[in-house]
Protein backbone atom coordinates (compact mmCIF):
# COMPACT_ATOMS: atom_id res chain seq x y z
CA UNK A 1 0.00 0.00 0.00
CA UNK A 2 1.16 3.51 -0.79
CA UNK A 3 0.37 5.14 2.52
CA UNK A 4 -0.11 8.86 2.91
CA UNK A 5 -1.76 9.41 6.27
CA UNK A 6 1.33 8.59 8.32
CA UNK A 7 3.00 11.73 7.00
CA UNK A 8 -0.04 13.99 7.17
CA UNK A 9 -0.69 14.51 10.88
CA UNK A 10 2.58 13.92 12.78
CA UNK A 11 1.61 16.48 15.42
CA UNK A 12 -1.72 14.82 16.21
CA UNK A 13 -0.53 11.48 17.54
CA UNK A 14 0.19 9.85 20.86
CA UNK A 15 2.58 6.93 21.13
CA UNK A 16 1.00 3.83 22.68
CA UNK A 17 3.46 0.95 22.91
CA UNK A 18 5.56 3.06 20.49
CA UNK A 19 2.79 2.96 17.87
CA UNK A 20 1.41 6.40 16.85
CA UNK A 21 -2.32 6.66 17.59
CA UNK A 22 -4.27 9.73 16.40
CA UNK A 23 -5.53 12.00 19.15
CA UNK A 24 -8.13 13.81 17.07
CA UNK A 25 -11.59 14.64 18.38
CA UNK A 26 -14.72 13.49 16.55
CA UNK A 27 -15.10 16.50 14.26
CA UNK A 28 -11.42 16.70 13.34
CA UNK A 29 -11.23 12.95 12.71
CA UNK A 30 -14.22 13.05 10.35
CA UNK A 31 -12.79 16.03 8.46
CA UNK A 32 -9.35 14.45 8.22
CA UNK A 33 -10.47 11.00 7.03
CA UNK A 34 -12.82 12.61 4.53
CA UNK A 35 -9.98 14.78 3.21
CA UNK A 36 -7.88 11.67 2.56
CA UNK A 37 -10.28 10.87 -0.29
CA UNK A 38 -9.35 14.09 -2.05
CA UNK A 39 -5.70 13.06 -2.40
CA UNK A 40 -5.36 12.12 -6.09
CA UNK A 41 -2.82 9.32 -5.64
CA UNK A 42 -1.88 6.62 -3.17
CA UNK A 43 -3.86 4.86 -0.50
CA UNK A 44 -4.41 5.17 3.24
CA UNK A 45 -5.33 2.27 5.49
CA UNK A 46 -7.15 3.11 8.74
CA UNK A 47 -7.34 0.74 11.70
CA UNK A 48 -9.46 1.17 14.81
CA UNK A 49 -7.25 -0.12 17.64
CA UNK A 50 -8.36 -1.32 21.06
CA UNK A 51 -6.53 -2.93 23.97
CA UNK A 52 -6.81 -6.40 22.43
CA UNK A 53 -5.24 -5.30 19.14
CA UNK A 54 -2.42 -3.52 20.94
CA UNK A 55 -1.64 -6.64 22.95
CA UNK A 56 -1.57 -8.70 19.75
CA UNK A 57 0.83 -6.16 18.24
CA UNK A 58 3.19 -6.68 21.18
CA UNK A 59 3.20 -10.44 20.61
CA UNK A 60 3.22 -10.55 16.80
CA UNK A 61 6.01 -8.64 15.07
CA UNK A 62 4.48 -8.95 11.61
CA UNK A 63 1.14 -7.65 12.83
CA UNK A 64 2.89 -4.75 14.56
CA UNK A 65 4.58 -3.87 11.26
CA UNK A 66 1.15 -3.82 9.60
CA UNK A 67 -0.30 -1.47 12.21
CA UNK A 68 2.76 0.78 12.06
CA UNK A 69 1.86 1.62 8.45
CA UNK A 70 -1.80 2.38 9.21
CA UNK A 71 -3.52 5.48 10.44
CA UNK A 72 -4.56 4.32 13.92
CA UNK A 73 -7.74 5.59 15.61
CA UNK A 74 -8.33 4.86 19.34
CA UNK A 75 -11.22 2.59 20.27
CA UNK A 76 -12.25 2.01 23.85
CA UNK A 77 -11.34 2.36 27.51
CA UNK A 78 -8.08 0.44 27.16
CA UNK A 79 -6.55 3.08 24.91
CA UNK A 80 -7.73 5.81 27.27
CA UNK A 81 -6.03 4.00 30.15
CA UNK A 82 -2.78 3.66 28.20
CA UNK A 83 -2.94 7.34 27.22
CA UNK A 84 -3.50 8.42 30.83
CA UNK A 85 -0.47 6.42 31.97
CA UNK A 86 1.81 7.50 29.11
CA UNK A 87 0.60 11.05 28.45
CA UNK A 88 -1.43 12.15 31.46
CA UNK A 89 -4.86 12.32 29.84
CA UNK A 90 -7.29 10.15 27.84
CA UNK A 91 -7.74 10.52 24.10
CA UNK A 92 -10.07 13.36 23.04
CA UNK A 93 -12.53 10.80 21.65
CA UNK A 94 -13.10 7.06 21.48
CA UNK A 95 -13.56 6.50 17.77
CA UNK A 96 -15.34 3.17 17.61
CA UNK A 97 -15.76 1.84 14.10
CA UNK A 98 -19.45 1.03 14.63
CA UNK A 99 -20.10 4.71 15.44
CA UNK A 100 -17.46 6.38 13.29
CA UNK A 101 -18.16 4.68 9.95
CA UNK A 102 -21.90 5.57 9.80
CA UNK A 103 -20.99 9.12 10.85
CA UNK A 104 -18.38 9.25 8.08
CA UNK A 105 -20.91 8.06 5.49
CA UNK A 106 -23.22 10.90 6.52
CA UNK A 107 -20.38 13.43 6.60
CA UNK A 108 -19.24 12.62 3.05
CA UNK A 109 -21.44 14.72 0.78
CA UNK A 110 -20.11 13.64 -2.65
CA UNK A 111 -21.39 10.18 -3.68
CA UNK A 112 -18.76 7.51 -3.09
CA UNK A 113 -18.42 3.94 -4.29
CA UNK A 114 -17.93 1.73 -1.24
CA UNK A 115 -17.03 -1.97 -1.13
CA UNK A 116 -17.63 -4.27 1.85
CA UNK A 117 -15.39 -7.28 2.45
CA UNK A 118 -15.58 -9.88 5.19
CA UNK A 119 -17.80 -10.83 8.07
CA UNK A 120 -20.50 -13.52 8.17
CA UNK A 121 -22.70 -13.52 5.09
CA UNK A 122 -25.88 -12.42 6.86
CA UNK A 123 -24.06 -9.71 8.81
CA UNK A 124 -22.32 -8.10 5.83
CA UNK A 125 -25.52 -8.13 3.75
CA UNK A 126 -27.53 -6.58 6.60
CA UNK A 127 -24.82 -3.96 7.05
CA UNK A 128 -24.88 -3.08 3.35
CA UNK A 129 -28.66 -2.67 3.48
CA UNK A 130 -28.43 -0.43 6.56
CA UNK A 131 -25.70 1.71 5.00
CA UNK A 132 -27.80 2.15 1.83
CA UNK A 133 -30.74 3.37 3.92
CA UNK A 134 -28.51 5.50 6.12
CA UNK A 135 -26.70 7.31 3.26
CA UNK A 136 -28.54 6.47 0.01
CA UNK A 137 -26.39 8.76 -2.15
CA UNK A 138 -23.46 6.33 -1.82
CA UNK A 139 -23.09 3.16 -3.91
CA UNK A 140 -22.55 0.33 -1.40
CA UNK A 141 -21.43 -3.01 -2.89
CA UNK A 142 -20.81 -6.34 -1.13
CA UNK A 143 -17.55 -7.64 -2.58
CA UNK A 144 -17.17 -10.74 -0.43
CA UNK A 145 -19.17 -12.62 2.19
CA UNK A 146 -17.72 -14.92 4.81
CA UNK A 147 -14.19 -13.75 4.16
CA UNK A 148 -11.47 -16.40 4.29
CA UNK A 149 -8.03 -15.36 3.11
CA UNK A 150 -7.12 -18.93 2.12
CA UNK A 151 -10.30 -19.80 0.26
CA UNK A 152 -11.32 -16.63 -1.53
CA UNK A 153 -8.30 -14.34 -1.70
CA UNK A 154 -7.80 -14.77 -5.44
CA UNK A 155 -11.54 -14.37 -6.10
CA UNK A 156 -11.69 -11.19 -4.01
CA UNK A 157 -8.65 -9.68 -5.71
CA UNK A 158 -10.04 -10.50 -9.15
CA UNK A 159 -13.31 -8.83 -8.19
CA UNK A 160 -11.47 -5.76 -6.90
CA UNK A 161 -9.49 -5.62 -10.14
CA UNK A 162 -12.76 -5.30 -12.05
CA UNK A 163 -14.40 -2.76 -9.76
CA UNK A 164 -13.25 0.71 -8.85
CA UNK A 165 -13.97 1.82 -5.29
CA UNK A 166 -13.30 4.97 -3.37
CA UNK A 167 -13.48 3.14 -0.03
CA UNK A 168 -13.12 -0.46 1.09
CA UNK A 169 -14.62 -1.37 4.47
CA UNK A 170 -13.11 -4.63 5.64
CA UNK A 171 -14.25 -6.81 8.55
CA UNK A 172 -10.86 -7.64 10.05
CA UNK A 173 -11.32 -9.65 13.24
CA UNK A 174 -7.90 -11.28 13.23
CA UNK A 175 -4.28 -10.31 12.51
CA UNK A 176 -4.16 -12.77 9.60
CA UNK A 177 -6.82 -10.80 7.74
CA UNK A 178 -4.99 -7.53 8.21
CA UNK A 179 -1.78 -9.16 6.99
CA UNK A 180 -3.74 -10.40 3.98
CA UNK A 181 -4.88 -6.84 3.28
CA UNK A 182 -1.32 -5.56 3.34
CA UNK A 183 -0.27 -8.14 0.76
CA UNK A 184 -3.28 -8.01 -1.57
CA UNK A 185 -5.19 -4.71 -1.51
CA UNK A 186 -3.59 -2.24 -3.90
CA UNK A 187 -3.91 1.52 -4.29
CA UNK A 188 -5.85 1.11 -7.51
CA UNK A 189 -8.49 -0.95 -5.65
CA UNK A 190 -9.44 1.95 -3.35
CA UNK A 191 -7.88 5.12 -2.01
CA UNK A 192 -9.13 4.51 1.52
CA UNK A 193 -9.29 1.18 3.38
CA UNK A 194 -11.10 0.99 6.72
CA UNK A 195 -10.22 -2.03 8.88
CA UNK A 196 -13.28 -2.20 11.10
CA UNK A 197 -13.04 -5.35 13.22
CA UNK A 198 -16.47 -6.74 14.07
CA UNK A 199 -18.42 -3.73 12.74
CA UNK A 200 -20.56 -5.88 10.42
CA UNK A 201 -21.68 -8.13 13.26
CA UNK A 202 -22.37 -5.14 15.52
CA UNK A 203 -24.29 -3.24 12.83
CA UNK A 204 -26.34 -6.34 12.00
CA UNK A 205 -27.28 -6.76 15.67
CA UNK A 206 -25.37 -9.98 16.27
CA UNK A 207 -23.60 -8.40 19.27
CA UNK A 208 -25.33 -6.44 22.00
CA UNK A 209 -24.08 -2.88 22.48
CA UNK A 210 -24.08 -0.52 25.42
CA UNK A 211 -26.50 2.45 25.20
CA UNK A 212 -25.15 5.31 23.09
CA UNK A 213 -24.90 7.65 26.06
CA UNK A 214 -22.62 5.12 27.79
CA UNK A 215 -20.44 4.71 24.69
CA UNK A 216 -20.10 8.44 24.06
CA UNK A 217 -19.32 9.12 27.72
CA UNK A 218 -16.72 6.33 27.59
CA UNK A 219 -18.04 4.62 30.69
CA UNK A 220 -17.55 1.15 29.22
CA UNK A 221 -15.12 -0.89 31.31
CA UNK A 222 -12.37 -3.05 29.89
CA UNK A 223 -13.71 -6.47 28.93
CA UNK A 224 -12.36 -9.81 30.10
CA UNK A 225 -10.62 -9.64 33.47
CA UNK A 226 -7.48 -11.54 32.48
CA UNK A 227 -7.01 -9.55 29.28
CA UNK A 228 -7.54 -6.27 31.15
CA UNK A 229 -4.97 -7.20 33.77
CA UNK A 230 -2.48 -8.20 31.07
CA UNK A 231 -3.00 -4.94 29.21
CA UNK A 232 -2.52 -2.86 32.37
CA UNK A 233 0.66 -4.83 33.16
CA UNK A 234 2.14 -4.10 29.74
CA UNK A 235 1.13 -0.44 29.89
CA UNK A 236 2.93 0.00 33.21
CA UNK A 237 5.94 -2.04 32.10
CA UNK A 238 6.21 -0.07 28.88
CA UNK A 239 6.22 3.19 30.84
CA UNK A 240 8.86 1.87 33.26
CA UNK A 241 11.21 0.81 30.45
CA UNK A 242 10.70 3.89 28.25
CA UNK A 243 14.00 5.55 29.20
CA UNK A 244 15.96 2.35 28.55
CA UNK A 245 14.39 1.93 25.09
CA UNK A 246 15.14 5.54 24.15
CA UNK A 247 18.79 5.22 25.18
CA UNK A 248 19.15 2.07 23.06
CA UNK A 249 17.84 3.72 19.88
CA UNK A 250 20.50 4.36 17.22
CA UNK A 251 21.04 7.96 16.14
Amino acid sequence: MNLIANFAVPSSRRAIFDLPVCDLGWDDALVFVNELLTIPAGQTSVSFVNAHKMLMALRDREYRAVLSQDLLLPDGAGLDLASKVAHGSPFPASLKAADFVPALLTFMEPPRRIGLIGGPREAVNKTAAKFRRHAPWHDVVVVSEGFSEKEVSSVVVEDLDRQKFDILIVGTSSPSREKWLRKNIRADHARLVLNVGDLFEVTAGAFAREPKVVRMARLKPLRHGFGSAAFLYYVLRHRATRRKRILKRPY
